[in-house]
Order: C-alpha cells, then structure tokens, then sequence
C-alpha cells in the first residue's frame, strides 16, 4: 500500500525562495561538484542520439496545448539569470527505470545531487539538483542539447497554477489573481512564495 506523503519540505522550499531572489549561484555542495565518469565522447552521441525523441515530445506537448488550452498562458521572455537552474527537482525512484533515469540525468545530462537526501514536493520524493552547465553570466553552457525538463521551464499545466519563478521574465495570463494567492497562503501552500 502506497502511504502519502507531508507536506513539502521546509529545507526545499526555502531553497526555492532563495533561487528566486538569489543575484549569484549557490555555492557547491560539500565535496564539490562530482565528475561524470561517462567520458565527454561517449556523451555527446548518446545526447544527439536522444535530442530528435526530445524535440518530438516537446512538439507533442505544444500541439496538444494548441488543442486543449490550459487555464493560464505563458508570456514573457527569459532574462537569463540562470536561477530556475539552481534546484532542479527530479522524481526519485529505487525501481530499475528510476536509477535508470537518475543514472542518464547526471552521467549524460550533466546534473549532479545538491542534497545528499531527497526532498519531498507535492507528495512525492524527489532529488534536489544542481547543473554542472550553467555559467556564471546564467546563461546554458550546453543549450541546444538542453534535456526536455529544461525545454518545459516553467510549467503551464492544465490543473494548478503555472510555476514560474520571480523575476524570470515570464508571467502567467491571466495574472494570478489577488484573492486566490491570498485564501491559498493561507492554506499553507508554501509554492506561492516562488510563483509571480
């Protein structure tokens, strides 16, 4: 039987705030960034081998958004700070598929853990990482082959509310509105200390 989880963790969500307000990248975790043991020319065919699967699911989701609109769009355009980088949540798993996946996003990826544990989001477990190609000026070292999870940033989803970091450069349309963002404080939701 499957038991749910808390709520989100406190550590998680003020890392969160922090990425929204933060002007510089987070310092390392302890021990330093980890180095991938996939050599560099093993990497780059496995990534340009993966992108056109990448660029069709991409292109799947944004039709099926053309056909079924969600509630919110998405404007604005990026301004390149590189703090929706910093803590990127990935789904923990102990099952062969989710060590499968944690092994292609650090090894090929180039994410690495920025906390030793996961942390729980929505219910659910997941990995709080870092990216080894954000450079300083918090632009992607590694753009074009950037994986689906960087492409999707931020979320529009059809239940919810968008999550977009502050001062990205995006917003949602309709903006949020004021008593929502209000009556769901309120409720605890700690997510709208991040959202616009």
């Amino acid at each position: 039987m499957k038991t749910k989880l808390g709520p989100n963790s406190e550590l998680l969500d003020d890392l969160l705030f922090e990425a929204s307000e933060a002007t510089e990248q987070p310092l390392a975790p302890k021990g330093g960034i980890p180095k991938q043991w996939v050599p560099f020319w093993l990497r780059l065919p496995a990534k340009c081998l993966a992108l056109p699967f990448v660029l069709i699911d991409y292109s799947m989701q944004k039709v099926a958004k053309k056909i079924i609109r969600p509630p919110f769009k998405r404007e604005g355009e990026c301004k390149r700070r590189g703090n929706c980088c910093h803590y990127v949540l990935i789904a923990y798993s102990n099952k062969l598929l989710g060590r499968f996946f944690y092994f292609w996003y650090t090894q090929f990826l180039g994410f690495y853990k920025r906390l030793p544990e996961p942390q729980i989001y929505e219910g659910k477990k997941m990995h709080v990482m870092g990216c080894r190609h954000l450079k300083k000026d918090g632009s992607c070292g590694d753009y074009r082959l950037r994986p689906l999870i960087c492409r999707q940033w931020p979320m529009i989803e059809y239940f919810g509310y968008p999550k977009i970091l502050k001062g990205c450069g995006y917003r949602s349309n309709p903006p949020y509105p004021a008593d929502s963002i209000d009556d769901l404080s309120e409720s605890g939701d700690p997510r709208l200390k991040v959202l616009q």
